[in-house]
């Protein structure tokens, strides 16, 4: 009874889930560096603080566009005949979901940083440091990735740091988690349980009443710092920026969507405004906000200005 009860209740419907879902087109395997990656987020149990699922419910929208769904995992498959791991959802939220960290944050340099120290990049954060992923090298090779690590926390006189093929293969796996968009014409799974909530009110040249603050929070701090000053030796100020401040603000907004290479004073900067799908009014209201804070004082641009820029930039690119 009990092996034909666990046929009928579990067994089956497995494989029928198996049968009915498959990935999403656009999503791609794990590469080999990927899976690596995967196996060493496992060993160091990351699973134990982070999930990798968006559930339908508001509070869960700052984490992915939409709500997770199955086929979102469909791709996933067994590490070995006896372990299990084809999915790391996870159950509690110690630490951020990362069901789409790969967008929501595109930078290879503020992971390997965060990783050595969470705290240089995220003073708040209880995760403890993966310094161990790390080497100290006094002369790194050609195609060693050094990473700046500001002076707080590392004694530069012992050398540099560099990153380990693991720890690369750890970013790697986590770059590679982004929500696949659903086919054209599929409408987006809703959040349940929306709240009202009055948003602030940005500059007068920005419209639609977006939260400034709110967007450069999700889009900007965790590099450039919730005060504008950045990160010695890995991030760059915007306070007092003379890209910032310039009133022409073409540069400014090019980096935002197309990112910014300032090696070797700097990480490279990925291309936020595009990874994030961000349109004119958004873009606006952040660099509105950037260049009007921290003693920054510079021309607020209308929102129609930044939209014949961002025309430009692609027209430019194509």
């Amino acid at each position: 009874m009990f092996l034909a009860l666990t046929i009928l209740v579990a067994i089956l419907p497995a494989l029928n889930n198996q049968k009915n879902n498959h990935p999403l087109p656009g999503s791609e395997p794990l590469t080999a560096a990927q899976k690596n990656g995967k196996n060493v987020y496992i060993a160091n149990g990351c699973v134990a603080c982070h999930t990798q699922q968006v559930r339908n419910v508001n509070m869960d929208k700052m984490w992915g566009s939409r709500p997770s769904i199955a086929a979102d995992y469909a791709g996933n498959t067994r590490i070995s005949t006896w372990v299990n791991t084809a999915t790391l959802m996870g159950t509690e939220r110690t630490g951020p979901d990362l069901t789409n960290i790969g967008t929501r944050q595109s930078s290879i340099d503020w992971h390997l940083l965060h990783l050595y120290q969470p705290r240089s990049v995220v003073r708040q954060s209880i995760m403890p440091s993966y310094r161990f992923l790390f080497e100290v090298k006094r002369n790194p090779g050609k195609n060693d990735v050094v990473v700046n690590v500001p002076g707080k926390y590392f004694d530069t006189a012992q050398g540099k740091v560099v990153a380990t093929k693991d720890v690369l293969d750890l970013v790697a796996y986590l770059l590679s988690l982004k929500q696949i968009k659903l086919p054209d014409g599929t409408p987006d799974p809703g959040f349940l349980y929306k709240r009202t909530q009055k948003a602030a009110t940005v500059d007068a040249p920005n419209k639609g009443g977006l939260d400034a603050i709110a967007l450069y929070t999700a889009n900007c701090q965790s590099c450039h710092q919730e005060n504008g000053e950045g990160i010695t030796g890995a991030f760059p100020p915007l306070k007092g920026s003379s890209v910032v401040n310039n009133d022409n603000p073409e540069m400014m907004i090019n980096i935002i969507m197309n990112g910014y290479d300032a090696r070797p004073e700097y990480g490279v900067m990925p291309p936020v405004g595009t990874n994030a799908n961000l349109g004119s009014e958004e873009v606006a209201a952040i660099i509105n906000h950037e260049r009007g804070s921290w003693g920054n004082n510079a021309r607020q641009i209308p929102v129609e200005e930044v939209q014949k820029i961002m025309d430009f930039i692609k027209k430019e690119i194509k």
